[in-house]
């Protein structure tokens, strides 16, 4: 399953990119790509247990950025 998530407050290109490292590794994502200058996150999700895979991608991206807030 493909998902497109728009971002707010995403304030470093650097950032960006260890989110990206961050979320390719929680069990369930099988990609990630983050646009920094279009604040969208795309990512190719295994079809099972979406709701938990979005919350720890939730959790990855607070932990990197604070202030960013993924619009889902």
């Amino acid at each position: 399953m493909k998902k497109v998530i728009a971002m707010q407050d995403l304030d470093c290109a650097n950032c960006a990119a260890k989110m990206e490292r961050s979320i390719a590794q929680i069990e369930g994502v099988k990609s990630c790509n983050i646009n920094f200058m279009m604040q969208k996150m795309t990512l190719e999700l295994a079809d099972d247990n979406t709701e938990t895979i979005l919350n720890n991608v939730k959790t990855a991206v607070r932990k990197i950025e604070p202030d960013c807030r993924l619009k889902i």
